[in-house]
């Protein structure tokens, strides 16, 4: 069985997370995932503002009596009423993405609540470290969603030789057994999965969004601002996402000028494009992994078959050792 100082830390079974997906990320999955003895999370930064995650919080506690957390895109304004509901909730982590976390450890800390930061470069990451999180989740740029520019495989053993022993979860690219075998063996304490559980039965999307995401190869993403430009998202400035590619995105890709000059009827487009289920218009959030999974499962299921899988792959990997 595998079992990290991360399983030790949160009670849990399993060294896997589900993503905190803004929006898609809801009680169900969570629920799902923490009852399959990983470790659920609720994506708290959702146009549904406080009131929805105060009602995702307990509709995951009607579902599970296992820990879970909620994850925070930090970086937005007026995050502080959301992350006080999940401080009021008492939920087992809060993790925050793209900005310092350190404004929020002392206030968790005082409730009993681990916190977690995702991080994309090893300054963040140790900046994370200083301000006393418990968890660090280096997400490389092969991850769905907003990411940074580098990649798993040099960034997790980057961050977990710098933090001074803080438990390192792997993100971006891993969808399978090999995925999870791989960043164990370079010292990750777990992983973060968002792509895989997209194609899950419990994901909170729609069934197109799941459909374009089991259909992609690992050609078919694209990491892009354009989106945030048309919206005025607030991310940082060496944030893009990573999307699918689509006739949009492939057209105004890299045009900041024409697309400053034309925001108001992209915007329009893109809510005509929500509308109509539009896949070649809308922005469908997923990583380099969409072309490792086949077919859309229970969560729970996802969860137990890649950590078994990924025991018998490390296993196997003793025989590739010779004595003498």
């Amino acid at each position: 069985m595998i079992h990290t100082h991360l399983c030790d830390l949160l009670a849990i079974d399993h060294p896997i997370l589900n993503a905190p997906m803004g929006g898609t990320a809801t009680a169900t999955l969570a629920a799902a995932v923490s009852n399959a003895g990983g470790f659920g999370m609720i994506g708290g930064t959702s146009p549904g503002g406080p009131d929805w995650l105060r009602s995702q919080i307990r509709a995951a506690r009607a579902q599970t009596n296992r820990p879970f957390g909620v994850g925070f895109i930090s970086s937005f304004p007026n995050i502080d009423d959301l992350v006080q509901v999940a401080l009021d909730e008492q939920v087992a982590a809060i993790n925050h993405s793209f900005a310092d976390p350190t404004p929020y450890v002392a206030a968790a800390r005082a409730r009993g609540i681990r916190v977690f930061a995702q991080v994309q470069s090893l300054a963040q990451a140790q900046r994370a470290a200083k301000a006393g999180v418990d968890a660090i989740i280096a997400q490389g740029t092969e991850a769905g969603g907003h990411t940074g520019t580098a990649g798993t495989l040099a960034l997790l053993p980057a961050v977990v030789d710098s933090v001074g022993g803080i438990p390192v979860l792997a993100a971006g690219g891993v969808a399978d057994r090999r995925g999870l075998a791989a960043v164990l063996m370079l010292g990750a304490a777990g992983a973060s999965l968002g792509t895989r559980f997209v194609a899950s039965d419990e994901w909170g999307g729609g069934d197109w969004e799941q459909q374009a995401v089991l259909d992609a190869t690992t050609d078919d993403t694209i990491r892009t601002s354009l989106y945030d430009q048309i919206r005025g998202a607030a991310f940082p400035a060496d944030i893009a996402d990573r999307v699918l590619r689509n006739r949009f995105n492939t057209a105004w890709n890299g045009r900041t000028t024409a697309i400053t000059e034309q925001r108001a009827d992209l915007q329009r487009q893109l809510e005509a494009g929500a509308k109509a289920l539009d896949k070649e218009v809308v922005d469908i959030s997923a990583g380099l992994a969409a072309g490792l999974i086949r077919s859309q499962e229970p969560a729970g299921l996802i969860v137990q078959r890649i950590v078994a899988e990924a025991e018998q792959v490390l296993q196997r990997s003793a025989t590739l050792l010779r004595s003498g």
